[in-house]
């Protein structure tokens, strides 16, 4: 299959790439607040939005289906990376990756509104729970110092 054919199988490519940015973000800061800020509680909140979404993914998509869709080799976005490459200090790191986890959460939701109102509603609850885990979480995050 070349590059540039378009089928509808294409929204499992959306939804793959979002299932693994949301969860690689949400363990991204799931090592602050375990490693550098030492905190238990919001740990195991990190860890859990994790699988929630683990779960989701596999109640409602193939995850063999959703593989053998991925094409990361000709992804136009692949070498996209100019922002990415810009962090100062650990709190950077944070606040980038919830952002990610977010927006990938909220696509996560639209497109599987093409599947129901169950996934998308799982999806939903799951965006709402990293609000709060965010908010949760901010104090804590910001007060840390720039390290490098």
């Amino acid at each position: 299959m070349g590059c540039a054919i378009i089928c509808k199988n294409n929204i499992y490519r959306i939804i793959d790439a979002n299932l693994n940015r949301s969860r690689e973000g949400l363990r991204v800061c799931e090592e602050i607040v375990r490693f550098i800020i030492d905190d238990r509680k919001l740990t195991a909140e990190f860890k859990a939005i994790r699988h929630g979404i683990d779960g989701a993914a596999r109640k409602y998509f193939s995850t063999e289906a959703l593989i053998r869709q991925r094409d990361s080799a000709c992804d136009v976005g692949r070498t996209n990376s100019k922002g990415e490459l810009k962090r100062s200090h650990c709190k950077d790191v944070f606040r980038a990756n919830m952002q990610r986890v977010k927006e990938s959460l909220r696509v996560l939701e639209e497109f599987s509104k093409l599947k129901g109102k169950g996934p998308a509603l799982s999806f939903k609850r799951l965006r709402y729970r990293v609000y709060e885990i965010e908010k949760d979480s901010f104090k804590k995050v910001a007060s840390l110092p720039d390290l490098r």
